[in-house]
């Protein structure tokens, strides 16, 4: 069955077996059964959080109205929690993508494995989602050990040196930039990450790939495409795709090239690029965003979760290539390609952790600051001389008033302080050394920030 037959059977499956799925399209006066063609299917609204997962009960938005045996809690931009139940049918689908990077990548069919789990433990589903996959390899006759210290550094730095000369190789699983800390400080500890084989998995933020040649250099890694693997998931439904060594080596061929990521992306940035299976999470392209369609604890039809990227079938990303000179040693995944920028409209990510612009703005609101500043802002995270990132918020001043150290001070306080009270995530994954926000004051309508007419945007990518 090709991809495009398998999501309209899906589409029906969940039309009759999810109660909320059913009652949303009764409201819009849609007859499944009219729904027969992929023309059809894409006139279908589409979901989201606002239109469909907060506006039905938890048990209506499963299968058969029944919650699965695990739920895994993702923050809204206020606090309030998204409950996403899954069951281990669910998780063993999931694994698929980590045992694409664990044996295409890793070669870990044939080396004993330590899998170290450094995402934040607890309800999100980071941790033990990473934890529970890594398992089901295990169970499946690979060769892995898993280990899961979560987010504290020390404890990392204690176990691995421990364990790691037990194995044939170390993979390190968790945010892009919690993992170059663990690797900066375990150099300063005397920590020999060359002797143990480091590979890296990561998720949740887009990063530079002069940042993976770092880190790569620092770990002792011999072939970054080889060596690291970046995921692309949500908490809504699981890991949707992934870097393979084939989209690591375009990426890389793009890197230095930016006219060319231009032309195939529309800008200079480079996304995160992923290879997914269509079978598995059915994506569109939509306005310069991407939906997605499938199967999980909570069944998902045209869901719209806001990142902006596109597609590219695998053999146009190879025609594309070649006409620019480049042809990969291998064109392994025949799968096509996704790439990703990000929730930059609306969001941050930083640590993994999405840092919502009513954060800033509730910091900002404070006794203490708000006669001082206007509330606009721009949130961004930067990236220093040592690849090290900081989140970063530059702020209007209110008129008149002239920018000083202490103000800055009162600023930082203020916005970290409601940063730890309404974000959850926020306050479980970023360490506590890399939590207090770089604040920089503007003068009211700073013309890099804060022109004046047109709509303000609050983040940058």
């Amino acid at each position: 069955m090709n991809p495009r037959d398998r999501v309209i059977e899906l589409f029906h499956r969940v039309a009759a077996s999810v109660p909320a799925y059913g009652a949303f399209l009764r409201e819009r006066d849609i007859d499944p059964a009219r729904i027969k063609t992929f023309d059809d299917f894409v006139q279908l609204p589409l979901t989201s959080k606002d239109t469909y997962t907060r506006r039905y009960p938890l048990p209506e938005l499963c299968r058969d109205g029944v919650i699965g045996d695990m739920i895994s809690v993702s923050s809204g931009s206020t606090g309030t929690p998204s409950f996403w139940p899954r069951s281990v049918a669910d998780e063993q689908v999931i694994s698929e993508r980590f045992e694409e990077v664990f044996r295409d990548a890793f070669g870990a069919a044939g080396r004993r494995t330590l899998a170290v789990v450094c995402f934040a433990l607890g309800t999100w589903v980071g941790g033990l989602f990473t934890l529970a996959c890594c398992r089901h390899l295990a169970a499946r006759g690979y060769p892995i050990t898993c280990v899961a210290p979560g987010s504290d550094r020390r404890e990392i730095l204690r176990v691995v040196p421990e364990l790691a000369p037990h194995f044939d190789q170390v993979v390190l699983l968790g945010y892009p930039p919690f993992l170059k800390d663990v690797i900066d400080a375990g150099i300063a500890e005397g920590v020999p990450w060359a002797d143990y084989s480091i590979k890296l998995v990561t998720a949740g933020e887009v990063f530079s790939e002069q940042w993976r040649t770092l880190v790569a250099e620092r770990a002792g890694m011999t072939d970054p495409a080889l060596d690291t693997a970046s995921l692309y998931g949500t908490a809504d439904a699981g890991v949707l795709g992934n870097e393979t060594p084939l989209s690591i080596r375009i990426r890389r061929f793009l890197a230095e090239r930016p006219e060319v990521a231009e032309e195939l992306f529309g800008r200079q940035r480079l996304p995160t690029l992923l290879q997914y299976d269509p079978a598995v999470r059915f994506f569109e392209e939509h306005e310069g965003t991407l939906l997605f369609s499938g199967d999980n604890g909570v069944p998902l039809v045209r869901y719209h979760i806001a990142d902006e990227g596109g597609l590219v079938p695998h053999d146009r990303m190879l025609g594309f290539l070649a006409g620019h000179g480049f042809r990969p040693a291998s064109a392994e995944p025949r799968l096509p390609f996704a790439y990703v920028f990000g929730r930059s409209h609306f969001t941050v990510s930083y640590y993994g952790a999405n840092v919502y612009p009513e954060n800033i703005s509730a910091g900002l609101e404070q006794p203490q600051v708000s006669s001082l500043v206007t509330g606009r802002f721009v949130l961004e995270v930067t990236e220093d001389a040592g690849h090290d990132r900081r989140l970063a918020v530059a702020v209007e001043l209110a008129a008149g008033v002239r920018g000083s150290e202490e103000t800055e001070r009162l600023v930082g306080e203020s916005i970290l302080a409601q940063l730890l009270r309404l974000n959850s995530e926020f306050a479980a994954y970023v360490p506590p050394a890399r939590r207090h926000p770089v604040v920089s004051l503007r003068e009211k309508g700073d013309p890099e920030y804060f022109p004046p007419g047109g709509k303000h945007r609050y983040t940058r990518g």
